[in-house]
């Protein structure tokens, strides 16, 4: 094989893997997803909802989506108004008996009587991802809902800011909203985008030094 055919092909190659590389590039940066883990103590800034079902029996499942959808519909027009976390804390406080009541009345209206457990707590939750928001780990505040004994997969939404509202099977209308959401409650200066913007410039430069490698 001739010298200049194997730079040929080199150069072939090169460029193939540009273009597959700012095809990737193009992909990643334009997925609707916002990654908190770059916002200053963000696992104090949230409260968390939770409603952990009996079991993972179908049943106790769909008894889960129905106590959390009545509770939802109780709450949220008290919260929706709440200004701060703070406000939103004494909100669920006051209101915490009124709702027992409403989920006790959906779990007797489907012919249950199982026991139910409420607190305003704190505890430690792994990576979770909720519509387009990813939440690192965390001790985060939770508002939860036991239901029976507490071994059923649980349901869970971001309480404050209020995301638990938000139709997360809208696609992008639903991500617009949550990040509307989060800027409206979080302060901006809390949120970071260095680390990501970092990353995008490093791995451009990249791209170019390999570019002018291969037509040195």
């Amino acid at each position: 094989m001739y010298k200049g055919d194997y730079k040929l092909k080199n150069k072939l190659f090169g460029i193939i893997t540009i273009f597959i590389s700012i095809f990737l590039i193009l992909s990643y940066w334009g997925q609707p997803s916002n990654n908190y883990k770059n916002i200053h103590d963000i696992d104090k800034k949230l409260i968390r909802f939770h409603v952990l079902a009996n079991s993972d029996s179908e049943e106790d499942q769909k008894l889960k989506i129905k106590v959390k959808n009545s509770v939802l519909e109780y709450i949220y027009p008290k919260l929706s108004n709440s200004r701060n976390i703070s406000e939103s804390r004494k909100i669920l406080m006051e209101n915490t008996k009124d709702i027992k009541k409403v989920a006790e009345n959906v779990i007797l209206k489907n012919g249950y009587d199982y026991d139910l457990k409420l607190e305003l707590t704190h505890d430690n939750f792994p990576v979770k991802t909720y519509g387009n928001i990813t939440l690192p780990q965390g001790n985060y505040e939770a508002f939860r809902i036991i239901i029976g004994n507490g071994k059923g997969k649980n349901w869970w939404c971001v309480m404050f800011p209020p995301l638990c509202f938000v139709d997360v099977t809208k696609g992008e209308i639903a991500y617009e909203e949550t990040e509307k959401i989060m800027e409206t409650y979080l302060e901006t200066d809390d949120i970071e985008e260095d680390l990501i913007s970092n990353d995008k410039i490093k791995f451009e430069f990249k791209i170019v030094e390999i570019i002018k490698d291969i037509f040195k």
